[in-house]
């Protein structure tokens, strides 16, 4: 499977029901004690992206997109309104946003991330698809530019000094392709407010 760099249009995810999911593996115990596991360390996530059209002329768009991509064929990126930026959705996003290491004096590729801290627990999230345009990076608070971009990886011209917080700030889109290989819509019950259903899931990228 191929990945098209290009970004499902925004104004036809807005609106779109879905949002993460995990895997976990539950025994219920002959004591009634559960063991539970999780065989993801990562989330997956899932949206219905029908529900976010509103015109016929959205639909045309939508059949283009599926056309384009060969239905299930080829992945691409998602922006997920809920979940799109390094900061609080209402902010711009800032080089102190996230933490992505620290420099050792050698090391100069840092991986993007996003952490999601509650109740004293943190997990990290990979980040690799950004928004290369909105991406800016810091080194023990200090912004540089002396950067490059590959995937979800910065790499400095020069290694960061020992001990210096490395950070970034960033928009990021999903991977994602569709799961299923049809549309099916009935104009005129379309038009009565009925939408198709049109799923779209995480792919590891």
């Amino acid at each position: 499977m191929a990945f098209h760099d290009i970004c499902f249009p925004a104004s036809l995810s807005f609106g779109a029901l879905g949002g993460p999911e995990r895997r976990v593996e539950i025994v219920t115990l002959a004591n009634g004690h559960e063991e539970r596991n999780a065989p993801w360390s990562q989330s997956r996530r899932r949206y219905d992206a029908g529900l976010g059209l509103r015109s016929l002329d959205d639909l045309h768009d939508l059949l283009a997109f599926f056309e384009a991509r060969g239905g299930q064929l080829h992945g691409f990126r998602w922006k997920d309104w809920a979940d799109h930026k390094s900061c609080a959705p209402s902010a711009t996003p800032g080089p102190l946003d996230q933490p992505i290491g620290q420099g050792d004096g050698t090391t100069r590729d840092f991986q993007l991330r996003k952490a999601y801290a509650s109740g004293g627990t943190t997990h990290w999230r990979p980040i690799t698809h950004p928004v290369a345009s909105t991406l800016r990076v810091a080194v023990a608070g200090t912004e540089r530019h002396d950067w490059t971009l590959d995937g979800g990886r910065v790499t400095f011209a020069t290694a960061p000094v020992a001990g210096t917080a490395v950070t970034a700030g960033f928009e990021f889109d999903v991977p994602v392709r569709f799961d299923n290989d049809a549309i099916r819509v009935q104009v005129s019950n379309f038009q009565a407010g009925e939408v198709p259903s049109v799923p779209v899931i995480e792919v590891r990228a």
